[in-house]
């Protein structure tokens, strides 16, 4: 037992004090990440609680309430069209159960008035389905947050295609749960930023609480991820997202519709949060 304690204790000792210590001064080991965007006010499907969700009439309305960034789902149509839209079947946002996939674009359905979702859904005019290309040509400069569902090597081709003919490739950010997908979304286009995926952000946990992370190179540069009191406070710590933001790699948490919320994200070190409501997170960070 001595001979155990006095060859195992030390050298573990003087990791955990290592890595502590470049937790807290990661510039040691690592460059700062420079992105091409730095965003603190994001819009959930272009502000979902306020205009009909993923409609240029919601996009301009976030962008004109101060949003950052715009957050979305893209999906292709049978005649190649890159569209938005959180779901690719269309029942709960057309009452048409049918994929988007089937559609020409001519022949896409209308939004209903109401959409079912969670929370007070928002209203509008506009209840058309909206383009990429429409949002890129009315939106240059706006970072935009692209989430790939589907695992669809032509619908990631034609998303890249539209970022590189709009010359958007710094401010386009991948976004994909799958990690297989991201993979393919990034060999398809690398020179685009991208965050985390579902078991990237798990490995980052890992290495966290193992205390490897500041040894460990990171290629993505946001986190996006559930706001922690909504599922479980103890799996995320301030530590984190704040070496994090010291490697330049943002954390975006969300869905955060409730000034409590909005304040819980930001005391945890969240670089940005994505909110249904842009008018309440424009107004809160007024103050």
């Amino acid at each position: 037992m001595s001979v155990f304690l006095y060859s195992v204790l030390p050298p573990l000792g003087l990791y955990t004090l290592i890595s502590r210590y470049l937790l807290k001064n990661p510039h040691y080991l690592h460059w700062k990440k420079k992105t091409a965007f730095y965003c603190t006010q994001i819009s959930h499907r272009g502000g979902s609680g306020e205009k009909i969700e993923n409609t240029m009439e919601a996009f301009t309305n976030a962008v004109e309430q101060g949003s950052q960034m715009l957050e979305m789902d893209c999906h292709l149509t049978k005649d190649g069209h890159v569209v938005v839209s959180h779901d690719e079947n269309l029942e709960r946002q057309t009452g048409v159960d049918k994929d988007i996939s089937s559609f020409n674009l001519e022949d896409l359905p209308l939004y209903k008035e109401k959409l079912e979702v969670t929370f007070d859904a928002g209203h509008g005019t506009d209840r058309k389905i909206a383009l990429l290309e429409d949002v890129f040509r009315k939106f240059p400069k706006t970072p935009v947050s692209i989430e790939i569902k589907e695992d669809n090597p032509q619908l990631m081709r034609e998303v890249s295609t539209l970022v590189k003919r709009y010359d958007r490739e710094g401010i386009t950010l991948w976004a994909s749960e799958d990690a297989k997908i991201m993979n393919k979304c990034r060999s398809i286009n690398g020179s685009m930023p991208y965050s985390f995926s579902k078991q990237r952000g798990i490995l980052l946990l890992l290495l966290y609480y193992t205390g490897l992370l500041p040894f460990v190179p990171v290629g993505e540069s946001v986190l996006q991820f559930y706001l922690p009191r909504i599922i479980n406070r103890t799996t995320m710590r301030k530590n984190l997202f704040k070496h994090l933001s010291d490697r330049g790699i943002q954390v975006h948490l969300f869905v955060c519709n409730k000034n409590e919320d909005i304040k819980a994200a930001f005391d945890l070190g969240a670089t940005g949060v994505m909110t249904d409501y842009p008018t309440l997170l424009s107004t809160y960070q007024a103050y």
